[in-house]
């Protein structure tokens, strides 16, 4: 009974990490905006950045201050115990485009839902933003993001070289953790 319970839950999260990764995979109408674009933002870094400059508007000491950053304007979350995130965005050095990154999580444990969500990671000095770059970047254990509301970043910090907001999009998830999230890196 209980191993069928399993068989059936696997099946389901399997399910919803599949049509999650159709939704996000699929089609994108910024993609020849994406292959043409110069050193500007793409029309979703954009937006993304505008609706978290809105939201708080504290942030603008992180984007005036910060080395670097990297910007993913919609990363889709899954699971029923077995979830999985996925998003893609853009790299900046010093407010210019350096590159495309990748960001992937397999999570296991109590979990059940799907959201989506905006994530930045602010990167305090040459030495973050050149670790993220190599390619094989990972947030720990001990990463943390904080979620977006108006005034939040005043009271936060860089903790390892890394200070991390999340504003969520749409959909409910209980389970709301970054440690794990693995990076890749694409120069431009």
């Amino acid at each position: 009974m209980l191993l069928s319970r399993l068989a059936t839950l696997s099946l389901i999260a399997s399910l919803c990490l599949s049509s999650s990764a159709f939704a996000i995979g699929g089609w994108d109408p910024d993609e020849d905006s994406k292959t043409t674009r110069s050193h500007h933002a793409s029309r979703s870094v954009a937006r993304a950045i505008a609706k978290l400059r809105t939201r708080d508007p504290g942030l603008k000491r992180f984007f005036q201050k910060a080395y670097g950053y990297a910007i993913f304007p919609t990363v889709g979350k899954a699971g029923i115990g077995l979830g999985g995130a996925y998003g893609e965005g853009e790299v900046y050095r010093k407010g210019r485009y350096i590159g495309d990154a990748t960001l992937t999580q397999l999570t296991l444990g109590f979990q059940l839902g799907g959201q989506s969500y905006i994530e930045i990671i602010f990167f305090k000095n040459k030495h973050y933003l050149d670790e993220f770059t190599k390619g094989n970047f990972e947030l720990g254990a001990q990463a943390s993001a904080v979620a977006l509301k108006a005034g939040v970043s005043a009271d936060v910090d860089y903790s390892n070289g890394v200070a991390v907001f999340t504003l969520p999009k749409q959909g409910l998830m209980y389970e709301a953790v970054i440690a794990g999230q693995k990076f890749s890196f694409e120069p431009k």
